[in-house]
Formats: structure tokens, C-alpha cells, sequence
């Protein structure tokens, strides 16, 4: 299924994009102070009236600062805070499973002293792209970026690693970073680029923490949650942030680094600060389980005034179990696909809706089909175009994200049944899914 061109027409609108690559691209302590507050309460009421007042134990220190000794006799106060929060203790428990993952590429070391990666050796123009090649020079890897991952598994003497397949993307050796600073060198499993998720495995007998997952349907919003990870870098690996749900399902583009649109996503929002070097760590619950990862953000870029804060985005654990698990088993993921370009039905006018797609009033959600792939399956099963599909086996497609949320829940021979409006008629049509997504590629 395809976001493909048509001839509805739209009005430009200026959004902020979430940005794909939270991941850093290379190149003294403090002192708790405790303040203890004393409250006396005095309540009046009832016939009679009556006082009441909080007792206060005179003889125990308060920790107030002695004023009648000498200048520069200052002491720290004896009295410090014993708190064992749920935070606390969730972050206690996912820590050692949280790893720092770091993508290594080849870099040509030129006589002019400049090094270029692997595929950007014209960024500094076709001369002296071309000059180059009369130059010695010698191949070597260096750190080209670096991510975060999480160990949620260890089996046949390997621990299993979920990351972000941006943080990955174009390595030519990867390295992991334990918590406690062990570097071992990955094996890559699979990648998915649709859902930006991947596997590395490394050596387990290092590994003495594995983290598992929760239920990701079953958070709620305003909940608690932390993020883990190494923003910025290995240099502050394993640092710990904490926000709240601030929506459980939220459709967003997905942009590659360029700023292109190369697809949608359903995923958490969380204020919990996630920043570059934060992608593929975990978002967790109160109770240390997995029930995200940490994939992207909503940021500023040079084209946009606005300030934004805390606004970032993790993969539900229940889409990163069933691709990790396909990852694993297959190297690779195969989903159904309907072979139909698409558009959202917000995004055609009103005008259109009435008199192109002639849908009733009633009607303000769904998926326009624009055209058809080679092979279509719902081509073949009668579906035409400006047919608009509002719901996938009983359940609402009110996007191209919803649509696809629910269809890749399916595989490759199921038969499905969609809801549809064709010329302001209610119609069901079923459709047996035999394409894939790769099919529409070819």
C-alpha cells in the first residue's frame, strides 16, 4: 500500500515534523540538602471548640544551622532523606539491561587530512571528489554515531538486543557498550526499516540483566514513565529521564534525514526528555517493564520559529515484540499488503468529498483509494478508485496509519473484509491478502 500522487487538490500547511534520528552523530557530584519544615496546626469547631496541635519531639535535631559559633564554622546538617521511590526502583531494575550501541563505518583518511564516510565523498564538491583519487589514502573504521538499545533476552549462550534501525543504518561494524563499560562487538540480526526497529545479538556470558516487556495497550494517559539511554553519547550512558504518557496513540510522519516523508507511524507521546543518542532505549512503566522504544522527537528545525519541549515518541511493545520476534525467526518482515495508493480523507475538501467521492455528511473519516499497484489483490477483488474504505474487519480506518495498524495484523492468505462508501453507498467487500509489501517494489 502506497501513498501514491492524485488529483485532489489541497491547501500547503506548515506542521512540525517528528525528526527519525535521535541518535549523537560523532564528531561533581551534588549534594542533597533536606529543609525541615515544622507545621503547627490549631483547629477550632463543635460545641464547646476544642485545639489540636502536631507534637514535636524538641530533643531531636532539626538541622538547623548553629548562628552562635564563629564565621567559617559552617557544618553540614545531620539529617539527610531515606527515600525509596517506585521510579527508583523501576529504573534499579531495567538499568543493567540497557546498552549503548555504536555504528562504525569506513572512512578514507586522505593526504589533505580530511576524512569523508563511506558514500559522502562529494560533499565537498565534484573537484575535490575527483582530486582525491590521486591522493593516497587508507581505509579504517571510525565511530560514525551512536544510539541506545536494550538486552530482552538471552538465550543458547546470546543476549538479543532491540534498537532503532536508524541507529544501525549504513554500519560496517557495531559496537555495544554494557552499563558497567564492557565493549563487545554486535552481530546484526534483522532490520525493519517500515518500523525503524532492529536486532543485534552479542557474546552472553557478560550479560547479567535482562529486561522484559509489558503490555503497551494497557497504559493509560498521564501515567509515569522513564526513559533510558545514552543522550548524547556513551558519555552519559544510562542516563534516566522521567515524563508521563501524554497520549497512548498518536499518528505522526515518520522523516528520514533528509526531512522527507517516507511514511506513518502509531506511536506513544511522552514529555520524558529524549534526546539525540536516546534512540532505540527504553520507555518503561513503574513496574521496569519495557512498554516502548524510544525512536523520535519533535524539535525545532531552521524553517520553524517554535519553541517546543518535551514532545518525544516510542514503537508500543506490542508492535516491537511482533517484529522482533519476525526479526529474529526470519531475518526479515513480511506484511500483507492491499496494493492501493492512498490518501487520508481529511486532506480532500469538502467540495471534493461532495461532489468527487459523493460521500453523505456523516461520513469526515477515512482512506481514499487513489490508485492501484501492479497486481493489485483489492484491485482483483472489486475495489475501485475513490472507493472510501472506513473500516478493516469491523474496526475504523480513519487514517492511512489506522489502516495499516490494522492490516498488518494479518498475514500473507488471510481473507479480510473492508467496510466502504462507493458514490455515498455503504458497501463490504472481501479481500484475500496474497501480496506483500516488498511486492510493490518490484
Amino acid at each position: 500500500m502506497d501513498n501514491g500522487s492524485h488529483n485532489f487538490q489541497e491547501t500547503p500547511q506548515n506542521e512540525q515534523q517528528p525528526q527519525r534520528a535521535p541518535k549523537k552523530p560523532k564528531n561533581s557530584g551534588w549534594k542533597q540538602i533536606a529543609i525541615v519544615a515544622v507545621v503547627a496546626a490549631l483547629i477550632g469547631g463543635g460545641v464547646g471548640g476544642g485545639t489540636a496541635y502536631l507534637a514535636i519531639n524538641h530533643s531531636q535535631s532539626l538541622g538547623v544551622t548553629d548562628t552562635s559559633g564563629k564565621a567559617g564554622t559552617t557544618k553540614i546538617s545531620n539529617v539527610s532523606v531515606n527515600e525509596s521511590s517506585a521510579s527508583e526502583q523501576a529504573f534499579a531494575k531495567v538499568k543493567g539491561a540497557v546498552v549503548s550501541v555504536v555504528n562504525m563505518q569506513k572512512a578514507e583518511s586522505n593526504s589533505d587530512g580530511l576524512d569523508t564516510f563511506g558514500g559522502l565523498e562529494g560533499i565537498f564538491g565534484q573537484d575535490s571528489q575527483s582530486s582525491s583519487s590521486s591522493q593516497s589514502s587508507s581505509s579504517s573504521l571510525q565511530e560514525a554515531s551512536e544510539g541506545s538499545g536494550v538486552i530482552y533476552q538471552k538465550k543458547d549462550g546470546k543476549a538479543y538486543i532491540v534498537t532503532n534501525n536508524h541507529v544501525v543504518s549504513g554500519s560496517d561494524k557495531l559496537e555495544v557498550i554494557l552499563s558497567d563499560g564492557t565493549k563487545l562487538t554486535a552481530s546484526l540480526v534483522g532490520t525493519d526499516s517500515t518500523s525503524d526497529l532492529a536486532v543485534l545479538t552479542i557474546d552472553g556470558s557478560k550479560v547479567n540483566t535482562v529486561a522484559s516487556f509489558g503490555d503497551s495497550s494497557k497504559i493509560a494517559t498521564g501515567q509515569t514513565v522513564l526513559a533510558i539511554g545514552s543522550p548524547l553519547g556513551s558519555q552519559y550512558a544510562t542516563s534516566v529521564t522521567q515524563g508521563i504518557v501524554s497520549a497512548k496513540s498518536r499518528t505522526v510522519d515518520v522523516t528520514d534525514d533528509s526531512g522527507n516523508t517516507t511514511g506513518q507511524a502509531t506511536v506513544i507521546q511522552t514529555d520524558a526528555a529524549i534526546n539525540s543518542g536516546n534512540s532505540g532505549g527504553p520507555l518503561i512503566n513503574l513496574s521496569g517493564q519495557v512498554v516502548g522504544i524510544n525512536s523520535m522527537k519533535l524539535s525545532g528545525n531552521s524553517g520553524s520559529n517554535a519553541t517546543i519541549e518535551g514532545m518525544g515518541f516510542a514503537i508500543p511493545s506490542d508492535e516491537v515484540v511482533s517484529i522482533i520476534n519476525q526479526l529474529v525467526a526470519n531475518g526479515k518482515v513480511v506484511r500483507p499488503a492491499l496494493g492501493i495508493e492512498v490518501r487520508d480523507l481529511s486532506t480532500v475538501s469538502a467540495t471534493q468529498q461532495k461532489s468527487v467521492l459523493k460521500l453523505p455528511a456523516s461520513v469526515t473519516d477515512g482512506v481514499v483509494v487513489a490508485g492501484f499497484t501492479s497486481g493489485s489483490s483489492a484491485k482483483s477483488a472489486g475495489l475501485k478508485q475513490y472507493d472510501v474504505i472506513t473500516a478493516l474487519d469491523g474496526v475504523s480506518t480513519s487514517n492511512t496509519a489506522a489502516l495499516h495498524t490494522q492490516l498488518y495484523k494479518h498475514k500473507v492468505g488471510d481473507t479480510i473484509k473492508l467496510t466502504l462508501y462507493r458514490a455515498g453507498e455503504q458497501q463490504t467487500v472481501s479481500v484475500k491478502l496474497s501480496q506483500t509489501t516488498s511486492d510493490l517494489k518490484n
